[in-house]
């Protein structure tokens, strides 16, 4: 991206931060999960800990939000823990579309079968993302339980037909299945799916243990150069990106369709599973909660408080502090802002430029 063309994103970036229209709300309805994934932050289980939070406690707090207020394409994305294990889910999809907003799930796609399409389809179910770690062993590996690739590979399959649907696959690249990433876009491909994300994985949950999830920076540059590769010839029949994580430098417009923007408490905004109020699930939840559903006017927590996410000059400290990069990069992603550090966790843009 040029000169010209990076001070224009970055005049609509702080444009919309000023605005920060709340039009996408994620809701952590259940930590129980019927896999056990290596890569968990959440530590999700069959028998969590936690109850499911009651589908009325959500509604009341998304009630906050005033009818005029809320963003024309509003988009509550359900998420967990695994979203199908609870039974109410099409009540809830139908209720959320009666009051004019979409809807949309995370899942793992183990429970994801043409009966539960045809009740999501009919409940208003309007966009979907299930996950593939790999192809065969790699995939049940990854998510910690035999039959889970197939499982999976059956819920792409059928969502991949539904055409209004807005799906899409993700992937979390690790060293085991680095290897592989062509088979699995062939595989996806060979589906009919449209949209493929890629993620990598930051050190945190059970992560922290399993170092073969974590990439080496050789083999990141390659990971880059793969999605580059995929995104050359236009039109494709699959859009292959890369995530939000962080500042790719030249990397940036090869394996996005826009710029890096974190929208993390700019348009995002999540309330989890004990009722806190924080921007994506994936954020830290201590160091960046905003407020309690129990507690505070979720609407109200919007439109005062998020700070940290619309202001980030604080993030000029450790590796940060002298970066010639921050003013495109903004630290990272809010998600690589975990624990007590003074830097965040991964910096992509050291690892494509050999920054020092």
């Amino acid at each position: 991206m040029n000169l010209v063309a990076s001070a224009l994103f970055r005049r609509f970036r702080a444009m919309e931060t000023r605005v920060h229209e709340l039009n996408y709300l994620f809701w952590e309805c259940t930590t129980r999960c019927n896999l056990h994934c290596r890569h968990c932050g959440s530590d999700c289980k069959d028998c969590s800990g936690e109850k499911d939070m009651p589908f009325e406690d959500f509604l009341q707090a998304f009630d906050t939000i005033p009818t005029a207020e809320r963003a024309p394409h509003f988009t509550v994305v359900i998420t967990g823990g695994e979203p199908t294990l609870r039974p109410d889910l099409p009540e809830i999809g139908r209720t959320l579309r009666k009051r004019g907003v979409g809807w949309g799930m995370v899942s793992n796609g183990w429970l994801y079968d043409e009966e539960m399409h045809r009740r999501m389809i009919a409940a208003g179910l309007g966009s979907l993302t299930i996950s593939l770690d790999g192809i065969g062993e790699d995939h049940d590996w990854m998510r910690g339980r035999a039959g889970s690739y197939e499982r999976a590979l059956n819920a792409i399959s059928i969502a991949a037909r539904q055409p209004r649907l807005n799906f899409d696959v993700v992937t979390c690249v690790n060293q085991r299945n680095l290897p592989h990433l062509q088979e699995i876009h062939d595989t996806l491909a060979s589906l009919g799916v449209k949209q493929w994300r890629i993620f990598t994985i930051i050190p945190i949950g059970r992560a922290i243990d399993v170092p073969e999830l974590h990439l080496t920076d050789e083999q990141f540059v390659a990971l880059m150069d793969f999605i580059a590769d995929k995104r050359k010839t236009r039109p494709t029949p699959m859009n292959v990106t890369f995530s939000c994580e962080g500042y790719l430098g030249q990397y940036e417009c090869k394996v996005r369709q826009t710029p890096n923007f974190c929208h993390a408490g700019i348009n995002i905004a999540s309330v989890l599973i004990d009722g806190t109020i924080c921007a994506c699930p994936n954020i830290d939840r201590e160091r960046f909660a905003q407020g309690n559903i129990y507690n505070d006017n979720l609407w109200e927590v919007w439109q005062t408080r998020f700070a940290p996410f619309r202001d980030r000059q604080w993030a000029r400290q450790g590796m940060c502090k002298d970066c010639k990069v921050f003013k495109n990069c903004l630290g990272n992603g809010m998600h690589n802002w975990h624990g007590k550090g003074t830097s965040p966790i991964n910096c992509h843009y050291r690892k494509v430029c050999g920054a020092r």
